[in-house]
């Protein structure tokens, strides 16, 4: 059986607010900004290129039955990037307060910059370069295709 992670609840304190700041700073775009159900508000948004949303909703956990993590308290959400420079650029540019990026190490995939959304939610962005040449969805597509026998 094939699973997909293509959603992650993000609490957050204002829907609006954040819905603003990721799609305004951070550059996500808006798929659902609508009442689902009644009483029920979902905002996703999705980041460009990737296969994985955020969704925003103030009963997003009662539904579960589960009490709502508080607003701020994930940490260590992390982006991928072909090109870390170009992103800061494009990103500062954009008003969002983001570190200036940190090589820890020369290979490929060590070097990061971080940021916080308004509510203390805690992001990296990762410098992956191979991403420029291979992009995940075609990686993921040849792998499946390599899996069904067609190459």
């Amino acid at each position: 059986m094939d699973m997909t992670f293509e959603v992650l609840p993000l609490p957050v304190r204002d829907i609006d607010r954040a819905r603003d700041f990721y799609r305004d700073q951070v550059g996500f775009h808006v798929d659902i900004d609508q009442e689902v159900m009644p009483g029920m508000r979902i905002v996703q948004l999705t980041p460009p290129g990737s296969g994985c949303s955020i969704a925003l909703g103030d009963s997003i956990w009662e539904m579960a039955g589960d009490t709502p993590p508080a607003p701020g308290s994930y940490q260590g959400l992390q982006l991928c990037v072909a090109d870390i420079k170009a992103a800061h650029a494009e990103l500062t540019a954009r008003g969002l307060e983001v570190s200036e990026p940190v090589a820890y190490a020369p290979d490929d995939g060590a070097t990061f910059m971080y940021f916080k959304d308004p509510d203390g939610n805690g992001w990296a962005v990762q410098e992956y370069r191979r991403r420029a040449a291979e992009p995940l969805h075609r990686l993921l597509s040849s792998l499946a295709n390599r899996a069904d026998g067609r190459k």
